[in-house]
């Protein structure tokens, strides 16, 4: 049957909008490709102590796209001196988050945002879908739980399995006695865990419902238990930049949740964290650390993201504060009474580097200097110009915070020279042998860095 007129004029109508849109896009890019740029040094914006200029906010925010590649034949990254890295694992389906279980076991979360049909609607929101298909971030999630076993002569595992399939965009985990426990995208499952038993086959229990919705725009759930196994504490980031969605979409986000495994009840324990996602435990002091993307769009030399210790009951300014009690003027209105009490980050880890993963190095066979701090993944800016973070650096500490030192690049080479992403590192893990493993969420591989032999 042939459209009639009304049917190929909408038609029509349609093709115009998506060109429309097409070139506002392009435009777009171009104007902010010869507009706002960094000041700075990148010096500047790490450390205990991060220059932070005035805003910079501008009619359109600074779009630099690192466009996805993945990896060509023949090349990977770069490892610090003393080390190398291999492939553990490859032709993963976007791999973001790593767990190490008891027995040695590696343990993937393949998993992306799950739908989101409130999000993303206008031209800002038609835009920033454009920009996270061009980074690699729109593909949809596969769902799953890949289980990695051994290390083979040529680095790869010797065995790879399905653990858990099924999920919903499944994120953070954590094993507790005989309790696998696995993040989703909106609750936390519990599901019965046997040791060297590679898939479970149980339904999950759910535990607690989590924040999500249909916006659920910092989708990413991480859990760390307590060291007596009887909570969780987990990330919950906003569900948008600066509260633009209204503080009512905000409820019990911003957060790290403290969960206690007997009842279920949850309150907590540290808030105005805009998006948390990397959680890690320092050894000599016993406090939790954690590491936050903070806000967009005021100038690629705003704001540093940062890693912190959390303290019970701190608040961390989100939204209406940055790095302390510097205020945000955008969001209305405002809370001076709890920018007051806005607690400063420990350390800046520079601007729109979008650190994730986070891990405290007890246990690492990595030589010096990487004995004493913590590792963290930066997933890589797209609001900044030029690019930040694509990379795995670490941090040293001394005495339980972190030292005077420059941070340490661990794991390079992610972007090539002419802007283009071949990976973009995400979770970051110890293996049982001490060496580092990094998930690569563009280049869909695990990569191990270890010692040189």
């Amino acid at each position: 049957m042939m459209p009639d007129g009304n049917e190929g004029k909408k038609a029509s109508n349609m093709k115009q909008t998506v060109r429309s849109l097409a070139i506002l896009f392009s435009a777009m890019i171009t104007l902010t490709a010869c507009g706002e740029m960094a000041k700075l040094p990148p010096s500047a914006s790490f450390g205990a102590n991060p220059t932070l200029p005035e805003p910079n906010p501008t009619l359109l925010p600074s779009v630099n796209i690192a466009p996805a590649k993945g990896w060509p034949d023949g090349v990977k990254p770069v490892s610090a001196p003393g080390t190398m890295v291999t492939a553990l694992a490859k032709n993963l389906d976007h791999p973001r988050w790593i767990y190490v279980l008891p027995n040695g076991d590696v343990l993937v979360a393949e998993t992306n945002a799950p739908p989101k049909p409130e999000e993303g609607k206008g031209i800002k929101g038609w835009i920033m879908k454009r920009v996270m298909k061009k980074a690699g971030a729109a593909v949809p999630s596969a769902n799953r739980i890949t289980l990695l076993r051994g290390v083979g002569a040529d680095g790869l595992a010797q065995t790879r399995s399905v653990f858990l399939a099924g999920l919903n965009s499944p994120f953070g985990m954590a094993l507790v006695g005989k309790d696998f426990y696995v993040a989703n995208s909106d609750a936390i499952l519990r599901f019965p865990y046997v040791e060297s038993e590679t898939q479970i086959k149980s339904a999950g229990v759910k535990v607690i419902d989590l924040p999500g919705g249909p916006i659920n725009h910092h989708w990413t759930k991480n859990l760390i238990a307590s060291r007596d196994g009887s909570k969780l504490f987990v990330t919950i980031g906003s569900n948008s930049n600066v509260a633009e969605n209204g503080i009512e979409a905000e409820t019990g986000r911003a957060a790290i949740w403290e969960v206690d495994l007997k009842t279920g009840a949850h309150r907590s324990f540290a808030s105005g964290l805009r998006n948390p996602n990397g959680l890690a435990w320092e050894p000599l002091s016993g406090a939790l650390w954690t590491v936050v993307n903070e806000r967009d769009e005021l100038g690629s030399d705003l704001v540093p993201d940062y890693l912190t210790s959390v303290r019970d009951g701190g608040f961390y300014g989100w939204p209406y504060s940055y790095y302390g009690q510097h205020v945000d003027t955008r969001v209305t209105p405002q809370r001076p009474e709890l920018v007051a009490r806005a607690i400063a980050p420990d350390y800046a880890l520079g601007t729109h580097t979008a650190p994730l993963g986070l891990a405290a190095s007890v246990g690492t066979t990595l030589p010096a200097p990487f004995t004493n701090g913590m590792f963290i993944g930066q997933h890589g800016s797209w609001n900044r110009r030029p690019h930040s973070g694509y990379k795995v650096i670490f941090v040293p500490f001394e005495n339980g915070k972190p030292s005077s030192n420059a941070p340490i690049e661990v794991l390079t080479g992610f972007l090539s020279e002419e802007g283009d992403a071949y990976g973009r590192p995400v979770g970051v893990a110890l293996d049982k042998q001490g060496a580092l493993l990094v998930a690569d969420d563009v280049g869909n591989v695990i990569w191990r860095v270890h010692a040189e032999k």
